[in-house]
């Protein structure tokens, strides 16, 4: 039996969490609580520091929100830097938790996790999105591209905000794993998993 990291106290006094001697399972990742800067993801039961995004980010983050917000089906909703348990191993092994820039996923997920106050797992997640940021591309499009497949979230779009900015929309293609579209500029639309719109070009402006 593996002890769930303690809690320190931080240079000002504040509650923080001791770095884990041991690989974590999703339950000790999710008992961690926030860091005191940054956030954490967790990779094979290993914490994964990543730096706050940069105001570039942000800003798309916020207008690729508001421009999916009036086009949701009612069943669906977006949350923006969430965890969700991929379930990529059985519980108490070294997990896989991500936090990704926006899920679309089932609004009676939702309920039921503010409800319960547990984790996103994948089968209630519809889209997974992520923005590039320039220390992360190689893991955008390789490996959460492997482990979102794996973990059998249907869809999951990569927003790059090189210019010009491009979204390439990933599909579930049975044992094959995802299928890439090729990268879309200007304009991005889709039917599945529902119909919308996006102006890329306005992500920035």
């Amino acid at each position: 039996m593996t002890a769930v990291p303690h809690s320190t106290t931080g240079s000002h006094g504040e509650p923080g969490w001791a770095i884990p001697d041991h690989l974590l399972s999703v339950a000790e990742y999710a008992a961690l609580g926030e860091p005191d800067s940054g956030f954490t993801e967790l990779v094979e039961g290993r914490l994964v520091m990543s730096p706050s995004p940069k105001r570039r980010h942000n800003k798309a983050l916020y207008a690729l929100a508001r421009q999916l917000e009036s086009q949701l089906p009612d069943h669906l909703e977006f949350v923006q830097d969430i965890d969700v348990d991929l379930g990529l191993v059985p519980p108490g092994e070294p997990g896989f938790a991500r936090r990704p820039d926006l899920i679309i996923a089932l609004r009676e997920a939702g309920e039921r996790i503010d409800e319960e106050d547990t984790m996103y797992h994948a089968d209630d997640v519809v889209v997974v999105v992520e923005i590039v940021s320039p220390g992360s591309k190689r893991t955008d499009y390789v490996t959460k591209h492997g482990e979102y497949a794996d973990a059998g979230i249907p869809h999951y779009w990569i927003v790059d905000l090189s210019e010009p900015v491009s979204l390439v929309a990933c599909h579930q293609a049975g044992e094959l794993g995802y299928q890439d579209a090729p990268a879309m500029t200007g304009e991005f639309q889709a039917v599945e998993p529902f119909p919308v719109k996006l102006d890329l070009d306005r992500l920035l402006s």
